[in-house]
């Protein structure tokens, strides 16, 4: 996937939350969307995810050479995000289920397979409602890392996860996304040092 963004800019009412944003993102690199609470990177996050239209300017998308339509983006990417709700009358088995019929996991991996990865000892048969959030944010980073996806759009990753849970997010970052579009927006840099492009929101305001 391949997206450039031609004089984006983004108002809601009177106020511009981010103006004249020129930027190319290209697969295979990692990207950090960097700046302060409420400084705009959200929204550029569900700008590039098609979920969002710019109020001024123009957005492209390419996948594999051939331009896609903003309606069809959601079908090349993974995104997770604290303000993403699950199904949580789910049990967590049912949720990859649910989950592969619609974004299917990335070659040799199975519902059984991330199930085990994430280590939740007795927790196959518990609805989502009963997960802490720590849990809940596991979930949505293993649904979304591990889709068979060229965009993965991550917003502030780390959230609600303990040490332990940063280097299993870590671990899977190394592991799944390799030749992807990968895009973090955080402030927080355990989410983002291994990026190999910053882009500073605050830039653009």
């Amino acid at each position: 996937m391949k997206i450039e963004l031609q004089k984006v800019g983004k108002r809601y009412k009177s106020e511009w939350i981010i103006k004249k944003v020129d930027l190319v993102f290209e697969q295979g690199h990692q990207y950090a969307i960097t700046g302060p609470n409420g400084s705009g990177k959200s929204t550029l996050l569900k700008i590039l995810s098609g979920h969002l239209t710019p109020s001024k300017g123009k957005i492209f998308f390419e996948q594999e050479g051939k331009s896609v339509v903003v309606d069809q983006v959601y079908q090349h990417l993974s995104y997770a995000a604290p303000y993403i709700e699950m199904i949580e009358e789910l049990t967590l088995w049912e949720a990859l289920q649910f989950h592969i019929r619609f974004k299917s996991f990335q070659q040799g991996l199975t519902a059984d397979k991330l199930y085990q990865r994430l280590n939740f000892r007795k927790a196959k048969n518990k609805p989502i409602r009963a997960f802490s959030s720590g849990m809940k944010q596991r979930l949505k980073l293993l649904l979304a890392i591990c889709s068979d996806s060229s965009l993965l759009l991550l917003d502030e990753p780390t959230t609600n996860l303990d040490t332990e849970g940063v280097e299993w997010y870590r671990g899977l970052i190394d592991e799944f996304t390799q030749d992807r579009l990968l895009i973090i927006a955080s402030n927080v840099d355990v989410d983002f040092d291994f990026c190999d492009t910053k882009v500073d929101i605050l830039a653009y305001k």
